[in-house]
């Protein structure tokens, strides 16, 4: 489940057994877009590539861009897992900054031959509004192509914004399955509220 733009969406609520029922839409693009590429809407935007990231600041991008989404897959992972995934030199990782300080980052996966997965996206909430996210997917969409895969997709759910599918509609992804699952309400489990794992306690400081 990943993430996507624009402003909060309400929290939505658990059923009694303490479970969401999560519909998630895959998209896929087959075909590079060949319309005149958007402009910056800001110009103090700058992206680059972490060719390594360090486990606190990933954790750091991942956790408040993906809070209001409920994203909690990587909450739960354990370092060593989460840092085999990041130091695979098929997995590329790029910052988005405005004004000097991050507003954002995309996950690249170029893990599956002939295949690139939009694999995390987002912006964190106090940039969400200034009309960066749409610029931001497309200038990921353009990477991605870089490596002329033979498609690019990537997956949204009703937990993220209600508009999320349209922004991926509009950059050119197209929905071609979908299902319906049941997870534990991620802000129920200890991981939620917890330090990373990385992250020493102040017991015995």
């Amino acid at each position: 489940m990943k993430e996507h733009l624009s402003s909060f969406a309400t929290a939505p609520q658990p059923r009694d057994d303490g479970t969401l029922r999560v519909t998630i839409t895959y998209l896929q693009m087959t075909r590079q877009p060949t319309g005149t590429p958007r402009r910056p809407p800001l110009k103090d935007l700058a992206v680059f590539r972490i060719k390594r990231p360090s486990l606190p600041f990933y954790r750091f991008l991942y956790n408040e861009v993906g809070k209001p989404w409920l994203w909690y897959e990587r909450r739960a992972m354990a370092d060593g897992d989460l840092e085999t995934i990041l130091s695979n030199e098929k997995v590329h990782v790029y910052a988005l900054y405005r004004g000097g300080e991050p507003a954002g980052y995309v996950e690249l996966d170029y893990r599956q031959d002939n295949e690139v997965e939009l694999a995390y996206f987002g912006l964190l909430p106090w940039h969400i509004g200034n009309g960066i996210g749409p610029w931001f997917l497309d200038w990921a969409v353009s990477t991605a192509w870089n490596d002329k895969p033979a498609r690019l997709v990537v997956n949204t759910c009703n937990l993220d914004h209600p508009k999320a599918i349209i922004v991926y509609q509009q950059a050119g992804f197209r929905p071609y399955r979908q299902e319906t699952v049941t997870i534990r309400d991620p802000r129920r489990e200890p991981f939620w509220n917890s330090p990373p794992p990385h992250l020493p306690t102040d017991k015995g400081v």
